[in-house]
């Protein structure tokens, strides 16, 4: 049967070959929980060299003929669903002796098969519990494989590299006390706020970056998003992401985006733009904040920003973005915060506004304002302003200033200030 010895010759070349070569990242999923591990993300953040870090990790301790890896993106999978089960009955006739129980499966991209998670679930409750998931393409966008395992899944977000992990891919020491290291954090610091963190874009030339992230933003367009949902007026669609990336940082408005494609002649409704926003938000493309209510009602039908993915993809999509280092500032922290907590908001009151409150354990615990620059006396006044604000409504002795490069603490109306530079801040976060 040609599929099935095509699938051990697929199966034995991972055996034989050496560990991957990938950095490790600062997301640790578990190995052995009992459930099906999902990691889910934008295209090219980085979620196939996880899998590969937690292989690498596994062969250390186990026999790598324990260890399953498939890849279903590789041209040599014509397999139909139907079919899946030639992956076990290969890997059993490639190594009899093995108990499949104590197997693991790694199944990379995996819904490139139609009906690929009753396979999946079979394998789950049949056959082994070490199950490891990932995907985000144009036939099934990552946030449904957790929809499809449902209450069989443990799901991980991965994003483009933090500002910790894009130092370490670099090779640059932290140590905020040597001036030489300083001085290469700082560098670094300027290029990451233009460039961004997708993994495969830090070490190519400007204009094969550029030309990268412009492939990666068409890729989005028109497979996850215009072929996925059927969306025939790509000029709306392709109009209405510019716009999203444009307003990164700023508050968001459907009405303003709706009145502009009517005065330039496109037509469109109201709601599908709305579920644009919704579709731009499950590919990852861009995220929204919440304003703060006590009303959970509020909160999700109330006031909301919208910040992008990577500051990377923002700078080579939209020009004008990369001449405001504040946003892409703003940007960064509120990545930073994401992939470290499970709720923040933004914070605003009658006179003033907090950039971003931490929720933890059903209780504000965090108030943070971001701004490039201090030396400005209005600027100063108006972020010191906002922090007491939000500091004060939620009984918080003391607030965090995020900056470029400056760097002070003070107390005001007995809260405790400290303003502090991203590239240190990023290590208490």
């Amino acid at each position: 049967m040609k599929k099935k010895e095509q699938l051990k010759q697929i199966i034995r070349d991972f055996h034989l070959n050496d560990n991957f070569d990938v950095e490790t990242r600062t997301l640790q999923p578990p190995i052995d929980t009992g459930k099906i591990i999902t990691l889910i993300g934008v295209r090219r953040c980085g979620k196939t060299s996880i899998l590969y870090d937690m292989i690498n990790q596994l062969s250390n301790s186990t026999l790598k003929t324990k260890i399953l890896f498939l890849n279903f993106e590789d041209e040599r999978f014509e397999l139909k669903v139907d079919e899946l089960d030639f992956i076990l009955q290969s890997f059993s006739e490639l190594y009899p002796e093995q108990n499949l129980n104590e197997c693991y499966f790694f199944f990379d991209e995996i819904q490139n098969i139609t009906g690929w998670e009753k396979f999946v679930r079979r394998v789950y409750d049949t056959i082994s519990k070490n199950i490891f998931v990932t995907g985000s393409n144009s036939k099934l966008l990552s946030s449904d494989i957790a929809t499809s395992l449902r209450g069989r899944t443990l799901v991980f977000e991965v994003y483009p590299l933090s500002f910790s992990e894009y130092l370490s891919f670099k090779d640059i020491e932290v140590d905020l006390y040597s001036s030489k290291s300083l001085a290469h954090i700082k560098n670094a610091q300027a290029i990451f706020l233009k460039d961004g963190g997708f993994p495969e874009t830090l070490f190519l030339e400007e204009k094969y970056m550029n030309k990268t992230l412009q492939e990666y933003f068409n890729v989005l367009l028109y497979k996850d998003l215009a072929e996925r949902y059927s969306i025939t007026n790509t000029v709306a669609l392709k109009f209405f992401l510019k716009r999203i990336i444009a307003s990164s940082t700023k508050q968001i408005s459907i009405n303003k985006i709706y009145n502009e494609l009517k005065s330039s002649g496109i037509k469109i409704g109201k709601n599908t733009l709305y579920d644009f926003l919704d579709y731009v938000q499950n590919i990852y493309l861009a995220l929204t904040l919440h304003k703060y209510d006590k009303s959970l009602v509020n909160k999700e039908l109330g006031e909301k920003k919208i910040y992008s993915i990577d500051i990377g993809l923002n700078n080579a999509t939209e020009f004008k973005f990369s001449d405001n280092i504040g946003k892409s500032l703003e940007n960064a922290v509120f990545l930073e915060l994401k992939r470290n907590y499970n709720e923040i908001f933004y914070y605003k009151d009658s006179s003033s506004e907090c950039d971003f409150i931490v929720n933890e354990k059903n209780s504000i615990s965090q108030a943070i304002q971001v701004t490039y620059d201090m030396s400005d006396e209005d600027t100063k006044n108006r972020e010191i302003k906002g922090l007491l604000g939000a500091c004060k409504n939620f009984n918080l002795n003391n607030g965090v200033i995020v900056t470029y490069d400056t760097e002070d603490e003070i107390i005001q109306d007995n809260i405790e200030i400290v303003i502090i530079p991203f590239y240190k801040w990023v290590n208490q976060v």
